[in-house]
């Protein structure tokens, strides 16, 4: 099953480190070009004091100057800073202090600040360089930015891990309910769910109500199945009374013959009756308790249930032709077949008022084709719902016909293909697993 959930899980945390560490980033640069600002206005100050101090005693101190630092000093008595500065060209380009109002100041283009400290006696200018500052600044951020790479990676891999871990049972829980068939055992019992210790409550928790939801379905398909079992078995003894008795009287020479066309009624109810609790019956059986099964000739059992309903073709005046392409055999219970067919024949008897009902035998299918009024894509998406019929009042029958053949091929590996038309007709195909001899 995919792991869905912890990706989704990942990804949302890994979303959150990222604008987190975009954040830190962000906020530790504001912090430190603040404190850059604050640090170098500090600097400046403290020469500039240190500076003052210093020429309180000696009057020749000379003013800082250093790599990072350049300072002058202008008298009062001096005429500018042009004079201090002269021609050197490596302070030339420095002579925009002159300009610069008293207290501190920058410029872009420069990458400094200076200090324009006026005191009785002079003028002391400062000039700081903050490049080394502004690289040492640079490779901080880089630092933090791999820092919180890492910190991303490593909370993704992390939450990843973890919620892998705790969605897992989860997913296995999802499993095993998924492969549980209500009807795929004996007692229709689902596999015990079984979770890790460290799974959590919740998993725990999942796993007994999925596996008690389990027992209910399972004792809710038992009790439908011994119902229909026992219906079934309580049915069949008063029908075969009936059948018994109307072929008595029907046998009878003192009935007459206005009586014979209601007789011929009862026995044929009776026999539809007979072929739906022969499939109840089998489709109330546990799963791998089958009829018995033998090698068998599929002709044999077309013929016997074509031969059943033939007195119902006639009265009709349908014809009900047999073709027989192949004869293929079959290791399976015939009795299941015959449940089958006898249905799809009554079906093509209820709805086919005229022209024929062909049944094509061929090596690995059995085709009913019939001439009658055909059924809608609409009719086609529910003719196997149980009890659904297109025409509740125009045709005999309860509408389950369809609905048990489809269940009887399912169970015995037999799928049914339905192909209809309105007006024209329908043509069901049973495909079959012929026996290979």
């Amino acid at each position: 099953m995919p792991q869905g959930l912890p990706n989704r899980i990942r990804d949302a945390f890994t979303f959150q480190a990222v604008i987190a560490g975009i954040i830190l980033i962000v906020c530790v640069m504001a912090s430190a070009l603040l404190g850059r600002e604050v640090l170098t206005r500090q600097w400046l100050q403290a020469e500039a004091d240190a500076y003052w101090l210093a020429r309180g005693t000696d009057v020749a101190y000379p003013p800082p100057f250093s790599v990072n630092m350049q300072g002058y000093f202008v008298s009062d008595t001096d005429a500018a800073l042009d004079a201090v500065v002269g021609g050197d060209r490596a302070i030339a380009s420095l002579v925009w202090f002159k300009d610069a109002p008293p207290g501190f100041s920058s410029r872009r283009d420069t990458e400094g600040m200076l200090l324009v400290d006026r005191r009785p006696g002079g003028t002391l200018y400062l000039a700081a360089s903050l490049s080394a500052f502004d690289r040492m600044l640079a490779l901080i951020a880089g630092v933090l930015a791999l820092m919180s790479l890492a910190t991303i990676f490593a909370v993704s891999w992390m939450t990843y891990r973890t919620s892998k871990r705790m969605v897992l049972p989860i997913h296995r829980l999802a499993d095993q309910v998924g492969r549980w068939d209500p009807a795929g055992d004996e007692e229709g019992l689902p596999e015990p769910i079984e979770t890790r210790a460290d799974s959590g409550r919740e998993a725990y928790a999942l796993s007994s109500a999925l596996h008690g939801l389990g027992e209910r379905i399972a004792a809710f398909v038992r009790r439908e199945r011994e119902f229909t079992r026992d219906a079934s078995h309580e049915l069949r003894t008063p029908l075969t009374v009936i059948r018994v008795a109307s072929d008595m009287i029907a046998a009878d020479p003192s009935t007459p013959p206005h009586q014979q066309r209601p007789l011929q009624r009862i026995r044929r109810a009776t026999q539809d009756m007979e072929s739906i609790i022969d499939a109840l019956l089998v489709l109330a059986r546990e799963r791998g308790v089958v009829p018995q099964s033998e090698v068998f000739e599929v002709v044999d059992v077309v013929e016997e249930e074509v031969d059943k309903v033939r007195a119902l073709f006639e009265a009709k005046q349908v014809a009900l032709q047999v073709e027989i392409r192949a004869r293929p055999r079959l290791d399976a219970p015939p009795r299941v077949l015959g449940v089958m067919l006898g249905h799809l024949l009554r079906n093509a008897w209820a709805f086919t008022e005229k022209g024929q009902v062909d049944v094509v035998v061929d090596s690995d299918r059995i085709i009913v084709r019939d001439t009658g009024i055909g059924m809608s894509d609409e009719v086609l998406r529910r003719v196997y719902d149980p009890f659904f019929r297109a025409d509740p009042f125009g045709q005999p029958g309860k509408g389950i016909g369809l609905s048990i053949v489809r269940r009887l091929g399912t169970r015995f590996g037999w799928p049914v293909a339905l192909e209809s038309t309105p007006g024209e007709g329908t043509t069901v195909t049973l495909a079959l697993q012929p026996r290979e001899d």
